[in-house]
């Protein structure tokens, strides 16, 4: 991934470290918690090598940060586990600053009465 010749000369050392392949993968992850992937997806998706992101994905297995069922990848759903992962923050944060915060409120307003069709009738 590049980046641009003013980021590079106005960005601190630490800026410029970024985040590693299981907090891409996991900042990802985290903005499409309604979805789960395939890992070419998601290498595809954030630009890095399928290799690296299945690494990443088992890492984060082993946490009980991501769920994987048949050949899907998708974020846990327990909260806390998330919250506790200092790597979450920061990928949050770099997210938030790159993309700004997302407005909850705006979500609702926009989100349809009706489910999805693929929800059937659940």
């Amino acid at each position: 991934m590049s980046i641009d010749r003013d980021t590079f000369e106005d960005a601190s050392e630490d800026e410029l470290a970024g985040l590693s392949a299981p907090e891409r993968v996991l900042g990802f992850l985290v903005a499409h918690e309604d979805r789960a992937f395939e890992a070419r997806e998601i290498a595809s998706r954030i630009d890095l090598d399928t290799g690296t992101v299945s690494t990443a994905l088992s890492r984060l297995k082993g946490r009980g940060l991501v769920e994987h069922k048949a050949t899907y990848w998708a974020i846990t759903d327990d909260a806390d586990r998330l919250a506790e992962y200092d790597g979450y923050e920061r990928a949050t944060k770099l997210f938030n600053d790159q993309l700004g915060e997302e407005d909850e409120a705006a979500w609702r307003d926009r989100s349809p009465d009706e489910p999805h069709p693929s929800l059937g009738d659940e």
